[in-house]
């Protein structure tokens, strides 16, 4: 008698074989559709969450680009203003109202402004003087943290000083008059007023100022000024070393000179 035996191995190899040959084909390729649909799926909505975190950054960025360029750049004016000098003095807080006499020398002045109403500021460049002894300046008039920033541009120093209302004019105001005169592009004739600000202490936090004073200052020198009128004990020819600088933010012409101790 012949005995057969088979192998144990191929034995559970043909088991595996007979297993999957029970499995059928529409299965397989239900199970594999499935799979392919739900990477499909994450996949897009991977690429759905990619583009709208793209959108929203270029929104934001062209909110941003709209509000500090294209409206800023709408409301830029190339002013002048012909005016007569005088020795007249502005106080802090006082109305302005002065009676001219005819017989001083026409001068004239031109500054560039900008005026931006959402935030309550104005501004101001001062180009070069072509025949007056001025210094060419940047200005910055913020009535939401009631400061005004002087930039001297030929010393490159900055100095800050509280808002003064009664010189300089509410920025609706203030563009209000700039669109009556810009078809005429020149000012009406006006006068010149003075005041004078004695420097009184370093500023070492100008990030606190706000955003515009603070784009204007950062990295210079920036330091406090006092109106001179109010600082006890300063007679009025003490000799000093002054600079000015010639602006308009109103009707007139204003002299600001800027004093070292």
């Amino acid at each position: 008698m012949v005995k057969v035996s088979f192998n144990a191995a191929l034995a559970q190899k043909d088991v595996k074989k007979d297993a999957e040959t029970l499995i059928p084909e529409e299965d397989k390729d239900t199970e594999a559709a499935l799979l392919v649909r739900r990477r499909s799926r994450t996949w897009c909505w991977c690429m759905c969450l990619g583009l709208a975190l793209m959108l929203s950054g270029v929104v934001v960025a062209g909110a941003y680009l709209y509000r500090y360029y294209i409206l800023e750049d709408d409301q830029v004016f190339f002013c002048g203003v012909d005016y007569r000098e005088e020795d007249f003095m502005v106080h802090e807080e006082e109305e302005v109202e002065l009676e001219l006499p005819n017989n001083f020398r026409l001068r004239h002045l031109q500054e560039n402004v900008r005026v931006l109403l959402p935030d309550q500021v104005e501004l101001i460049n001062v180009p070069v003087p072509e025949f007056e002894d001025g210094d060419p300046a940047d200005i910055v008039h913020d009535f939401q943290r009631r400061l005004t920033a002087y930039l001297d541009l030929s010393l490159n120093k900055c100095y800050v000083i509280p808002l003064n209302t009664s010189v300089v004019m509410p920025p609706k105001d203030f563009l209000d008059l700039l669109i009556n005169v810009k078809a005429g592009t020149y000012m009406p004739q006006s006068y010149l007023i003075h005041e004078e600000m004695v420097v009184t202490e370093r500023l070492e936090h100008v990030d606190q100022l706000g955003y515009f004073i603070y784009n204007l200052c950062r990295g210079k020198d920036t330091y406090k000024l006092q109106r001179r009128d109010r600082i006890l004990g300063m007679q009025k020819r003490e000799a000093l070393n002054c600079h000015k600088i010639r602006h308009f933010e109103s009707t007139f012409v204003v002299e600001t000179l800027i004093c070292d101790p």
